[in-house]
């Protein structure tokens, strides 16, 4: 095994493409990034749609100036492999082109989903008290839109797929994907990684026929060759194999190196979540599923904070606009700017509590975004850092359930994401959580953990802690201040945990107002 291989990564975000060349240090050697432009369009409010092929291009653009910059490099590389966002299908004809723009995982249309399931489901869906999740998870599913407002489009749709089997496909030729991309709202069994079978209880809710579904490979195998045609287009040599890894959640978790049931991994991203991972499947709530890890024989227990910090963005653009000018003078991003006022607030944003519900939940589909407490002391500054506490406070929650079903507590975490690039941000969640929390070597925790799957599955480690301990190195570590940790545990307990209980009600008659 040569110590200077080296693995190519292909990592789509919601807001930009990069391309890396990895070694088996951990070290990023070479990475070109390109941010979308734009990153989606709206052709109506809440609609948020862009063109499979449109990333396709982005794609082979980083992938050729990758190439041109690192030409004496490229005889390292002994694989490749590809990881996107989540739950943005793709609908193809006969000719396996696409029918239509993404629906992107952002967008917020839904469904009547007025097509029935057998009743016998119905039946036992609210008896397990699942009947709400499981409309909201049909609703929000696509097929049932295009079934309901674009019957042309289904009917001349061949296969359903994720957008990234369609990456797979452009760079192989191959409609093939990982089961471990497949989060999102597909019929797919994730303890089995294999589609339910035409019928089943849980597969029926999503509406889509099993002839319409590409072939699953397992994480680790071998997804088909890159093309000679591509990579004589942007300058690679033949023959690269690309490798089976997972979704942009699961690799950021691997790179963090918290493939270990008592380090959780915290996502600050434009969806936030906290991921442990087991080789046992649990599930991290009761009746939502644990998803296939990017790795042979692991699942992810995660929870998600479906708006997380988009909401940051929706802040300033509200209330903080001027704030985009000075910005651009100081050639910072505005969050950074909002970030220098964190400190200037105590924690507990002096008794302001946010609920972030800004964006509908599995867990409580009916339920809203909140913010009480508010007196006549409150500014702008404490709003944006009750918006960072109440996520975390979300997370918090999600973490204890995990740590419940899991029968184990967790004893760490590593963070990564936008948000783990601001000192002060990092320690709030320390003081949050009551727990180390702590960065790794790079911000590029996605593309490590890509890597770090592909070298192992080509065989390059023993095993995956193997390649962990060798790739993800631990970082700055921020320890929890008692005396905020203490603040924090107050209004967890006696506000946070019981604003839901107490605002359900109220939730659910305000989604009358939802449907007009």
């Amino acid at each position: 095994m040569a110590n200077d291989s080296l693995v190519l990564t292909l990592d789509f975000g919601t807001q930009s493409v990069r391309s890396a060349l990895v070694d088996k240090k951990g070290n990023i050697v070479s990475l070109v990034k390109k941010p979308y432009d734009p990153v989606y369009r709206s052709p109506k409010k809440g609609y948020v749609e862009q063109d499979a092929d449109f990333y396709w291009e982005y794609a082979k653009e980083v992938l050729t100036n990758l190439c041109k910059d690192n030409k004496d490099k490229l005889d390292k590389v002994i694989g490749a492999t590809v990881t996107t966002f989540r739950d943005t299908s793709v609908q193809l004809d006969k000719d396996l082109k696409p029918i239509r723009p993404c629906i992107l995982w952002l967008d917020q249309r839904m469904a009547k989903a007025s097509e029935k399931i057998p009743g016998l489901y119905n039946f036992l869906f609210a008896l397990v008290g699942m009947k709400d999740t499981i409309v909201l998870n049909r609703r929000r599913t696509v097929a049932h839109w295009l079934k309901e407002n674009e019957p042309e489009t289904w009917k001349k749709t061949y296969k359903y797929v994720n957008i990234s089997t369609y990456l797979v496909y452009k760079l192989t030729g191959n409609l093939v994907d990982s089961a471990a991309s497949m989060t999102g709202h597909y019929p797919i069994n994730f303890k089995k990684r294999a589609w339910y079978k035409e019928g089943a209880m849980k597969g029926c809710i999503f509406g889509i026929p099993q002839k319409m579904l590409p072939e699953l490979k397992q994480p680790g195998e071998v997804l088909g060759i890159i093309s000679d045609a591509l990579a004589d287009e942007v300058g690679l040599p033949h023959g690269i194999k690309l490798i089976a890894t997972g979704s942009d959640k699961g690799n950021e978790t691997i790179g963090l190196g918290a493939l270990d049931s008592t380090v959780g991994a915290l996502s600050y991203g434009t969806a936030c979540t906290i991921e442990v991972s087991n080789k046992k499947y649990h599930e991290p709530e009761p009746f939502l599923p644990a998803y296939a890890a990017s790795v042979p024989g692991w699942y992810n227990m995660e929870v998600q904070i479906y708006r997380g910090y988009w909401m940051l963005t929706w802040f300033y653009k509200e209330f903080a606009n001027e704030l985009l000018d000075e910005a651009k003078i100081q050639k910072i991003a505005v969050e950074e700017l909002l970030n220098k006022s964190l400190e200037l607030i105590p924690p507990g944003s002096d008794g302001l509590v946010l609920q972030p519900y800004w964006g509908p939940g599995l867990r409580r589909p009916l339920a809203k975004g909140a913010i009480i407490g508010f007196s006549d002391v409150h500014t702008r500054n404490h709003m944006y850092r009750a918006i960072i506490e109440g996520i975390a406070y979300a997370l918090r929650e999600g973490l204890e359930g995990i740590e419940k079903s899991q029968h184990k507590k967790v004893k760490s975490l590593r963070i990564s994401g936008g948000g783990s690039m601001s000192e002060a941000i990092c320690q709030i969640t320390a003081d949050i959580f009551g727990r180390p929390v702590s960065r790794v070597q790079t911000y590029e925790t996605t593309t490590l953990g890509a890597a770090i799957a592909t070298f192992t599955a080509l065989g390059e480690f023993e095993n995956i802690d193997e390649a962990i301990k060798a790739m993800s190195h631990e970082g700055k570590t921020f320890l929890p201040n008692p005396e905020a940790n203490k603040e924090y545990n107050k209004l967890y307990k006696k506000v946070y945990l019981k604003m839901f209980p107490e605002l359900k009600n109220s939730y659910k008659a305000l989604n009358i107002f939802n449907r007009r």
